[in-house]
């Protein structure tokens, strides 16, 4: 340890119990709840967006692949999609909108025809089934979402008619009775209240889509971030007449969102650390003026204006390195105690705890802000003590 570095920790450990140590303590104090605020709010962020993500590449394919006119010999499609290095599983699928009918009144609805033997190689729609299953899905059966069945009373074998106003060539329309054979729940709402699953074949029926064709097929990938990475790769082993989205494309404005919401709040927060940087400095002013003889004689053996400066620059870091620090524990630990022990209504959001997903590099960026805030609420007191001449320092000793 150089003196230096001496100098600055006997100043900042001086004086406890006094004035001045009150000040360093709240400035420590501030940084740290800032810093502690910040990577829970963060982790809580990124823990509902990655959750959101997670929904959503279960209930959706990675890749969807349609074409204007509908896909026919999609068997032969299908197996070009496998050969292609990260494919894992295809699945065909017919989807349209159609009508509820209920007590005399229609709403609309999705309608996603699916075939129940490949479904769950592109979706882990399996995984969300409240009662009933996938494999029951028969032609005159139907799979609908926790929140519809709430919302009309609907439960397991219960009948439901879907109206297909002008579907087909004839353009009339059509009632078709469905019995409910299983209930499933994703936790997002949307899909929840409006999506029907139903057979490909019955999805034919209703869209009058001739055997052996099919709107679009649906691809899952081994790494569903690389989605844009082989959407070039099925372009270039099918060909452009086809329409090929990603995950990522359907939801693009949804992440956009969820990205500007986590950094307006990181910005929002980072705030309060700037607010507790007004200590700092408080506390470093008060510090120079409460060691002006010390200066004084500091410079009068020589010590030059740059080790003066530094000497309070680092006693401001020091202070600013100690609230990181505490601020890293309590937001870690704290984030902990969340994870581990508070509730939320899984109803509403299909987790029982608060979905905290803390990441390095957040913390690493936070940490990074704290001590750049901290270093330039230094510079000014520390230009102050080095401006400090012998003479004036000593002038009343």
């Amino acid at each position: 340890m150089n003196f230096e570095d001496w100098i600055s920790y006997r100043y900042l450990a001086a004086q406890r119990g006094g004035f001045l140590s009150f000040l360093k303590m709240t400035s420590i104090v501030g940084v740290a709840i800032g810093v502690a605020a910040l990577i829970i709010v963060i982790g809580v962020m990124s823990g509902f967006g990655n959750n959101l993500r997670e929904k959503i590449i279960g209930t959706t394919p990675h890749v969807v692949i349609e074409k204007e006119n509908g896909i026919g010999d999609y068997a032969a499609i299908e197996e070009k999609l496998k050969a292609i290095p990260g494919v894992s599983g295809t699945s065909p699928y017919i989807q349209g909108n159609v009508f509820l009918e209920v007590a005399g009144q229609a709403r609309g609805v999705v309608v996603r025809g699916i075939d129940p033997q490949t479904e769950d190689q592109v979706t882990n729609i399996k995984q969300y089934f409240k009662s009933g299953s996938l494999v029951d899905l028969k032609e005159e059966g139907v799979l609908i979402g926790s929140e519809l069945a709430r919302y009309y009373g609907y439960s397991l074998g219960d009948q439901i008619v879907l109206l297909a106003p002008g579907s087909g060539l004839s353009g009339r329309g059509w009632k078709y009775p469905l019995t409910i054979i299983g209930i499933f729940n994703t936790g997002m709402v949307d899909y929840d209240m409006n999506l029907l699953l139903i057979h490909l074949k019955k999805a034919r029926q209703i869209f009058d889509i001739p055997a052996q064709q099919t709107l679009g097929l649906g691809v899952k990938l081994q790494d569903p971030y690389r989605a844009q990475e082989l959407k070039e790769q099925i372009y270039q082993a099918l060909d452009y007449s086809y329409y090929v989205k990603t995950w990522i494309d359907v939801n693009h404005s949804l992440f956009d969102a969820l990205f500007l919401e986590k950094w307006g709040l990181f910005l929002i927060l980072m705030l309060m650390i700037l607010v507790a940087s007004f200590n700092i400095i408080s506390t470093l002013i008060v510090t120079v003026t409460s060691k002006i003889h010390d200066i004084g004689i500091l410079k009068s053996f020589g010590v030059p204006k740059a080790s003066i400066h530094r000497i309070f620059l680092k006693q401001g870091m020091f202070i600013g390195m100690l609230g990181t620090f505490w601020g890293i524990v309590a937001g870690v630990g704290i984030s902990y105690l969340l994870r581990t022990y508070v509730k939320v209504p899984q109803e509403i959001y299909s987790i029982d705890r608060v979905p905290i997903e803390l990441q390095l590099s957040d913390i690493l960026a936070i940490v990074a802000a704290s001590l750049v805030i901290t270093y330039l609420a230094t510079l000014y007191p520390a230009a102050k003590a080095a401006r400090l001449q012998p003479v004036d320092a000593l002038r009343y000793e």
